[in-house]
């Protein structure tokens, strides 16, 4: 029996249609036999629209306030996710950063994990359930809702795989794995099937947005392979390794 973590963005999960095909997708690899955690992102486009709203406000919109703010668009997917799943026959249960606990620092609107307790999902996930935690989000020591940045549910599916020990974090997307180019740019743009850490923290400083850089960064730190997949395809994706593999 494999533990994986199965992490999902905003544009897999933007519409209710797309959290069913994602729950379909979970589904599929629970009943093939794997302990499976999921981290998932808000929605496409809830965060931005929540960082609008706090625009409207203030443009010095208090930071831990910020946090709670933006941390409700996982709130939401990781939800409907977990109801889908539910729907479809699954055990499955949602988890919020503050409930596990995901525990960071106090850097508001940009922290940094500093340990997961693991206990309780552990014991969920043993007992044949699928466990589905919101990216992107912590809590400080003060108790206060934190968030990791831009992008930061790669950060936390990496982090996950790092504190229950996992062989690999599966990151889907809506693109089909890492490409040579920019696919808008150059039709011809091509998948590639392996690239190192330091090659992709490169692509990542030329423009590449397929993984957030700090979560390649921490997934190269700890060794941690990342599989880039798409949501919306079978095939193989691109897988993010050390160069020695």
């Amino acid at each position: 029996m494999k533990r994986l973590i199965l992490k999902f963005g905003g544009t897999s999960v933007g519409t209710i249609e797309k959290i069913k095909k994602v729950a379909n997708i979970i589904k599929k690899r629970f009943s093939e036999g794997n302990e499976i955690i999921v981290v998932v992102s808000a929605m496409s486009g809830v965060t931005d629209e929540l960082k609008a709203k706090s625009d409207l406000i203030s443009k010095n919109f208090d930071n831990k306030e910020l946090d709670v703010l933006l941390s409700s668009g996982e709130q939401v997917s990781c939800s409907l996710l977990s109801g889908a799943l539910i729907d479809l026959g699954v055990k499955a249960r949602s988890w919020l950063g503050w409930q596990i606990p995901i525990v960071t620092n106090d850097n508001y609107t940009s922290s940094q994990i500093m340990k997961i307790k693991t206990g309780e999902i552990l014991n969920f996930i043993s007992k044949k359930g699928v466990a589905v935690i919101a990216g992107f989000q912590g809590i400080s020591k003060e108790i206060r809702i934190t968030t990791l940045g831009r992008g930061g549910s790669d950060l936390s599916a990496v982090a996950v795989a790092k504190f229950f020990k996992t062989d690999s974090c599966e990151i889907y997307t809506d693109v089909k794995g890492v490409l040579t180019t920019d696919p808008s740019i150059n039709e011809k743009a091509k998948k590639i099937d392996k690239i190192s850490y330091e090659e992709m923290l490169e692509m990542a400083s030329l423009g590449a947005k397929v993984v957030q850089p700090n979560a390649v960064q921490a997934s190269m730190i700890d060794n941690i392979p990342i599989h880039v997949r798409s949501t919306f395809s079978e095939k193989s994706g691109t897988k993010i390794i050390s160069e020695s593999e």
